[in-house]
């Protein structure tokens, strides 16, 4: 199932769904200063979330790089929505 992005803003929400949805993550606590251990995710947790990710925007996301370099939630989300933007742009030019 592949969702259009319209804007980052809806981008970032809809990657923090799936961080509280895979991670099992209150979301109160899914802030973006919040650091990765302290919503308790472990690796297993970041690989299940960036699964779900590829599933949900129909992109591949290494599973090293900036995702790996991440220390805290808008860390991740920036390097996740960037890779998103650049994997749909590319979908956009090649179809062009």
């Amino acid at each position: 199932m592949e969702t259009q992005v319209q804007d980052k803003t809806q981008l970032v929400d809809e990657i923090i769904e799936v961080i509280v949805k895979e991670g099992m993550v209150d979301p109160d606590k899914v802030k973006p200063d919040a650091t990765i251990e302290s919503l308790d995710l472990k690796s297993i947790d970041i690989v299940m979330i960036l699964t779900a990710i590829e599933d949900k925007f129909d992109v591949y996301i290494p599973m090293d790089g900036s995702f790996q370099d991440a220390k805290d939630v808008q860390g991740l989300i920036d390097a996740i929505a960037l890779h998103i933007q650049k994997e749909k742009a590319k979908e956009t030019k090649a179809s062009a």
